[in-house]
């Protein structure tokens, strides 16, 4: 019996569709009650399971290795911690002409949001650029990002968002205290998480789920969800569409003008212009509670439109010419430029 797969011109990830359908269902029946106080401990649970798992998951020893490239690393961070706050900040003053207030709270944390690992190594790939810089790109913009992340939104949301002594208490021991379990037990269990990896990342998905769902049906039940109007919502789709383009701009040229190769500017793109859905949902359960709804909102939409744009932006890449295959099409005496002769030189007789 054949695998049913995604057809491969759908330009929707399927993933998106059952986060949709989720939020759907917690918007058709929300948790309530004592089903509420469930999903609530189950969803803390799925959060330090999934993060005992990225721990699990980051070699140590690949991690150092990775600090080779340290111009490559500290650009990707810079990206993703210092520019993409810093135009988010710039976007208060669309308030209230495109987004409400509780909107651009979600739009301001998005920002904050760590890296992806998955998506920018995928496409790092496809394009044909510096993969391992990638993979470590992207897991030290995670690890970083684990207390980064909460940090910045104390200080730039501060009391807009919930925050206090205790969420960010809370931050530890939710998150980083698995991660560094994690880590820790690496060496007994990092092979079984290997020869697993795929049912592995099935939990990694479902405990998503099942944090939209908490969430979102918090909302419902509290109400939140009058606030938010279609008009709203395309405004929020053009900020980010334009807040995207700026990332991609910003992260292929500012590399070119740092004198980075083609392959790590490719790295620094995928890498430096993203934003974790992964990461950010946990965290922001965390940090917002019941408004945690509306705060992943923009992330989720930012989250889809990066991968459709990226998949065209990879698959234009693939098919430049590599610096190597530019310079022996170039040379005189290269075996194309002889082969070109011999197939355009008349015949005799």
């Amino acid at each position: 019996m054949k695998r049913l797969k995604w057809p491969a011109w759908m330009p929707v990830d399927p993933y998106i569709l059952l986060l949709l359908g989720t939020v759907g269902l917690a918007a058709l029946v929300p948790a309530r009650g004592t089903s509420a106080d469930v999903a609530s401990g189950a969803s803390t649970a799925a959060i330090a399971f999934l993060f005992f798992l990225y721990g699990a998951r980051l070699s140590t020893r690949e991690a150092l290795d990775g600090l080779k490239h340290w111009r490559l690393h500290v650009t990707v961070l810079a990206c993703t911690f210092v520019i993409f706050p810093l135009l988010g900040l710039a976007a208060r003053g669309l308030v209230p002409v495109f987004l409400t207030d509780p909107l651009y709270q979600g739009l301001l944390f998005l920002t904050l949001v760590p890296s992806t690992i998955q998506s920018s190594i995928a496409f790092t790939s496809m394009a044909r650029g510096n993969v391992p810089a990638a993979i470590c790109a992207g897991s030290f913009s995670s690890l970083v990002g684990i207390v980064i992340t909460p940090l910045l939104a104390a200080a730039l949301l501060g009391s807009s968002g919930g925050f206090s002594a205790d969420s960010l208490l809370e931050i530890v021991l939710q998150l980083l205290v698995p991660f560094l379990a994690g880590q820790l037990t690496r060496r007994w269990i990092g092979g079984f998480i290997t020869r697993h990896k795929k049912v592995l990342g099935l939990v990694d998905r479902g405990s998503i789920l099942l944090v939209v769902y908490t969430a979102f049906s918090e909302g419902m039940v509290q109400g939140i969800w009058h606030q938010v109007s279609p008009l709203r919502l395309g405004g929020l789709l053009i900020v980010e569409g334009v807040l995207l383009a700026l990332m991609l701009a910003l992260t292929w040229y500012g590399s070119k003008a740092l004198r980075f190769g083609r392959e790590d500017r490719i790295a620094i793109q995928f890498a430096g212009s993203k934003k974790s859905l992964a990461s950010g949902l946990p965290m922001a359960s965390v940090l917002f509670g019941a408004h945690a709804s509306l705060a992943v909102l923009p992330l989720m939409l930012f989250h889809q439109m990066q991968l459709m744009v990226c998949a065209v932006i990879a698959k234009r890449r693939s098919h430049d010419p590599l610096p190597e295959e530019t310079a022996e099409l170039s040379a005189p005496g290269s075996a194309a430029a002889s082969r070109t002769s011999v197939g355009t030189a008349p015949r005799s007789g």
